[in-house]
């Protein structure tokens, strides 16, 4: 059964694909790759008609918030409610059909299942009112788990794409770029500390933690120029 809650850090870094190479090499005797290899994965983010939710998180405030839905391929997807306060990181999802998550999230027909978690989900649409699907953002994943008992975690996010049309998880990946060409996005992922060994790699490669959001980068990318260019046409 697949994993419902999430309590855990995660750390950034943006990476070049040297460095990436770099890293693979020296944490193999730590980590492999997960069961699922490599994957693309397809996310549909939910926002307000003002985008009220990702201009609050680009803000960086001490908690933000927000909904998305995501495909890892098929026709099952995932809602998730994602919460973050004070850098941790609160993740609750439910996995649902996709048209049957579409038909919930846009109001169309509530949530045949009964959950804590889909009741949280309820009260964030209620209380938010306006939510829409926005954005669509795919991208091609690599994620490593720990050789030990351990839910330590690293992914290797490329390929992120964004588009704000034919917002449909049922659509093939395509859009605009979000990184910069030869660039990586590295997560880190833990609820304990980070590993020494991995400490150290990071040192020796001289890679520091940044702070960053695909949404919130297509959204100053993309959504922001378009909304001022808009005002200014008024």
């Amino acid at each position: 059964m697949a994993q419902t809650v999430f309590k855990r850090v995660e750390m950034k870094y943006i990476i070049t694909k040297a460095q990436k190479q770099a890293i693979l090499a020296e944490m193999e005797p730590h980590m492999r790759m997960d069961k699922y290899g490599r994957t693309s994965i397809c996310n549909l983010y939910f926002d307000t008609d003002n985008y009220l939710l990702i201009r609050r998180s680009i803000d960086k405030p001490i908690y933000k918030e927000k909904l998305r839905l995501r495909s890892y391929g098929g026709d099952r997807v995932f809602v998730e409610l994602k919460k973050k306060y004070k850098k941790v990181v609160y993740k609750r999802r439910i996995e649902l059909e996709r048209e049957q998550a579409m038909d919930w999230l846009c109001g169309r027909k509530p949530c045949e299942i009964r959950t804590q978690i889909t009741d949280e989900i309820d009260y964030f649409l209620k209380y938010y009112q306006t939510l829409h699907p926005v954005l669509f953002l795919s991208y091609e994943r690599e994620a490593y788990k720990t050789r030990e008992k351990s839910d330590f975690r690293v992914t290797f996010d490329d390929t992120v794409l964004c588009r704000q049309t034919d917002l449909s998880l049922g659509s093939p990946p395509y859009g605009q770029p979000v990184l910069d060409e030869g660039l990586v996005l590295m997560e880190i992922k833990c609820s304990g500390g980070v590993p020494l060994w991995m400490t150290r790699i990071l040192t020796k490669e001289k890679i520091y933690k940044t702070s960053f959001s695909k949404y919130g980068t297509a959204y100053q990318k993309y959504i922001l120029p378009q909304i001022k260019e808009e005002k200014f046409h008024v």
